[in-house]
C-alpha cells in the first residue's frame, strides 16, 4: 500500500507503522475466511476418505498427488490460524480477539483432527518400501526431507487411536496454558517508584537499560514484587507443563526431555550438547571477564543485576527515531547486498511491521512467516534505543530469510529452529559492522563493542543458561512437584554460574525465571539462538576470509528453507556444525571483541 495510506502509530520516535493483515484476510467476518474454514473441514475430511489406509499401496504419482493435496490443507490451516493469532497478539486482553482466536484453534482443530492417520500410516511403510517409492519419482523426491523428520518420529509413535486423542486435547492442554501464560503477563502492570503510572511488562524491562541507576533498580523491585505475588501461578503453569510433556515423552519412550526438540530441529543431540559444553566451559573468558571489566568502568566493585544491561558512563543515551533505524538496517543490508535490501524494503512501505508499544499487545519481538502464498509479519515494541534497532536488524533478518524460503512451498519453507535464527544474527552482525566502521572516536568504537559483546552475552552464555535452566526443571519435575523456591533455586544455580562473581543478587531476583515465554510455548527452545549466534559467527568469518561469491552462497542458504540439513547447508561455506572446534570459532569471536575492550584500558 502507498506509504501515506497505511496505518501508523504516532510516537516520540516518528510515526511508526501498524500492521496491514489484508494479505491474510481482511476482516474476522470476511467471506473469504468463513468460506476457508468450511473448506478446511470438508477437504479433510475427503482426504481422510480418499486416502486412510491405502498410503501404503499408493504408487510414486498418487503418493505425490496426496502429499500436495496435505500441503495444501496445512496452507489454508496456517492462513486461518496466523491471521487469529497476529490479531490476538496485537492486543491480548480485548476479549473479542482471544474469543476469536481460542474459536479459531478449537475449527483447525476440529478440522484436522481426520489427518492424524497420514503421519501414522506414513511412518508404518517399511523402509526399503518406502526408499523405492520416493526415489521412483523425481517430484516426490523433493519432498524427502519432510518425510525424513516425521520418520525420525517413527520409533516414538503412538497408536492411531492415542494421536487422535493427544491431537484432540491439545487445546485444553499445553495450548490452554500457553494463553493463560500470555494473557497473566499482558495483564500485568508494574507501580516503578519515580513513574508517573503504573507501567507494562515492556515498558518496565526496558528500564533496566536506563542510564539512571535509581530507575534501574526501582524496575527490578517492580518486576520482583509482582512476579513474586504470581509466583503460586507461574509455578503451576510450569508444573502442569513439564509434567504433560514428561507424561507424553514416557509414553513415546523419548530418552530425554530435550530429545522431542533435537529431532524437531533436524540437530543430532551430540551437537548440542557440544555446544553446550563449549560455551559454559567459555563462562570465565567471556562473561565473567567482560562482567568484571563492566564493573570497573562503572567504579563498582560489584554488580547488582540491574546494572547487567546498563549503558556505559562514558555513552551519551542516543535515541534513534524510526526513519534513523529504517536507514541504519537498509544501508547496512545494502552494504552486502543491494539484494537484501531489496527484500527488506517491503516491510517498511507494505505494512508488514507493528512497531509501536501499545496497551495489551504482547512483548518483545518475532517474525511471523504466516503462509507462503502470503507474506512473513514483523512486530516489535520499539523505544528508540540502539538494542532496538538491532532487534529491527534481527526480526527483518528472519523475514528476508521467510520470504526467501517460500518459494520451497508450505512443507519445505520451515527452517529447523537451529538454523531459523542464521539470517536474524547475521543481519544484527552487518548492522554493527557497519556501525563500527561509521564510528568517529574511540570512545564510540568502545560503546558498540561493548553493546556488541553484552548481545553476544545475551544470546550465547544466557540462552545456554536457561537451556541449562530447562534441563534441571524438567528433570527435577520427573521426581514429583516443583515448589516456587525449588524453581528459584534451579535459576539462581545457573544465574550465579553463567553470569560470574562479580555479581550480587537482590532479593527477588530468583523469581524472574517467571517471565521468559520461550520456557513456556517452546521448550528447549533457547539453544537455537546460541546455535544460530555460533554459526553466524563462523559465516561471517569465512565471509571476511572470501568475500568472493559469498553473497550467492548464502542466498542459496536461505532460499533452502528446510530442504537440507545443516551438514549440507554449511559445505560449501567449509564449515560443519558436528567439529566441536566449529562452536570454538563462534566464542572466539566474543573473546576477540573483548581483548580490544581490555587493550582500551
Amino acid at each position: 500500500m502507498p506509504l501515506d495510506q497505511q496505518s501508523t502509530t504516532k510516537t516520540e520516535f516518528g510515526n511508526l507503522p501498524d500492521w496491514d493483515l489484508s494479505a491474510l484476510y481482511t476482516a474476522p467476518d470476511a467471506p473469504e475466511l468463513t468460506r476457508d474454514f468450511d473448506w478446511l473441514r470438508q477437504e479433510c475430511a475427503a482426504f481422510a476418505s480418499a486416502y486412510e489406509g491405502r498410503l501404503a499401496q499408493l504408487s510414486g504419482a498418487d503418493m505425490l498427488d496426496c502429499v500436495q493435496r496435505y500441503e495444501k490443507i496445512d496452507m489454508v490451516a496456517g492462513r486461518l490460524m496466523s491471521y487469529a493469532g497476529l490479531r490476538y497478539y496485537q492486543n491480548t486482553v480485548d476479549p473479542e480477539r482471544a474469543k476469536f482466536m481460542a474459536d479459531a484453534q478449537d475449527r483447525v482443530t476440529d478440522a484436522t483432527t481426520p489427518l492424524v492417520f497420514f503421519t501414522l500410516e506414513m511412518n508404518r511403510i517399511d523402509d526399503a518400501a518406502f526408499d523405492a517409492l520416493v526415489s521412483g519419482n523425481a517430484n516426490l523426491a523433493r519432498y524427502r526431507p519432510v518425510f525424513d523428520r516425521m520418520r525420525a518420529m517413527r520409533p516414538h509413535q503412538l497408536s492411531d487411536e492415542l494421536e487422535k486423542f493427544l491431537h484432540d486435547q491439545s487445546t485444553v492442554g499445553s495450548a490452554a496454558w500457553n494463553r493463560l501464560f500470555d494473557e497473566t503477563m499482558a495483564g500485568l502492570h508494574f507501580e516503578v517508584e519515580g513513574e508517573s503510572e503504573p507501567l507494562g511488562l515492556e515498558a518496565t524491562l526496558n528500564l533496566l537499560t536506563d542510564p539512571d541507576r535509581k530507575r534501574r533498580q526501582a524496575a527490578a523491585q517492580a518486576l520482583a514484587f509482582v512476579f513474586s505475588g504470581q509466583l503460586k501461578l507461574f509455578a503451576r503453569v510450569h508444573n502442569t507443563l513439564a509434567k504433560e510433556k514428561e507424561i507424553e515423552d514416557r509414553w513415546r519412550k523419548m530418552p530425554s526431555a530435550q530429545h522431542a526438540r533435537h529431532l524437531s530441529n533436524h540437530v543430532e543431540p551430540e551437537v548440542v550438547q557440544a555446544l553446550r559444553d563449549a560455551v559454559v566451559a567459555a563462562y570465565p573468558n567471556l562473561s565473567h571477564r567482560y562482567y568484571a571489566l563492566k564493573a570497573r568502568w562503572m567504579g563498582l566493585e560489584k554488580l547488582e543485576v540491574w546494572d547487567r544491561n546498563a549503558p556505559l558512563p562514558l555513552e551519551a543515551p542516543r535515541v534513534f527515531s524510526w526513519d534513523d533505524a529504517r536507514q541504519t538496517v537498509l544501508d547496512a543490508y545494502a552494504g552486502f547486498s543491494p539484494k537484501l535490501a531489496e527484500l527488506a524494503e517491503p516491510f517498511f512501505s507494505n505494512g508488514w511491521i507493528d512497531a509501536a508499544v501499545k496497551p495489551g499487545k504482547a512483548p518483545g519481538a518475532f517474525a511471523h512467516p504466516t503462509v507462503t502464498d502470503a507474506h512473513p509479519f514483523v512486530m516489535l515494541n520499539y523505544l528508540g534505543k540502539p538494542r532496538d534497532v538491532m532487534t529491527l536488524a534481527h526480526e527483518l533478518g528472519h523475514g528476508v530469510h521467510q520470504r526467501l524460503a517460500a518459494g520451497q512451498g508450505e512443507l519445505l519453507s520451515s527452517t529447523p529452529l537451529t538454523l531459523a535464527e542464521t539470517a536474524s544474527v547475521f543481519g544484527e552482525m552487518l548492522t554493527f559492522q557497519k556501525m563500527l566502521a561509521q564510528a568517529k572516536t574511540q570512545s564510540e568504537r568502545k560503546i558498540l563493542l561493548a553493546g556488541k559483546v553484552e548481545d553476544m552475552i545475551n544470546t550465547v552464555v544466557r540462552q545456554i543458561a536457561f537451556y541449562d535452566f530447562e534441563c534441571k526443571l524438567h528433570a527435577a519435575r520427573r521426581e514429583g512437584e516443583l515448589t516456587p523456591d525449588d524453581i528459584n533455586a534451579l535459576w539462581m544455580s545457573v544465574q550465579a554460574e553463567s553470569l560470574g562473581p562479580v555479581f550480587e543478587y537482590m532479593d527477588g531476583y530468583e523469581t524472574f525465571w517467571a517471565y521468559i515465554p520461550h520456557f513456556v510455548h517452546s521448550p528447549f527452545y533457547v539453544y537455537a539462538y546460541a546455535f544460530g549466534d555460533g554459526l553466524v559467527n563462523a559465516l561471517y568469518a569465512a565471509y571476511q576470509d572470501a568475500p568472493e561469491g559469498f553473497q550467492d552462497k548464502y542466498f542459496d542458504m536461505l532460499a533452502a528453507g528446510g530442504s537440507k540439513h545443516h551438514k549440507d547447508l554449511l559445505a560449501p561455506f567449509g564449515l560443519d556444525a558436528s567439529d566441536p572446534a566449529f562452536w570454538d570459532k563462534g566464542l572466539q569471536m566474543i573473546a576477540g571483541f573483548i581483548d580490544e575492550l581490555e587493550a582500551m584500558e
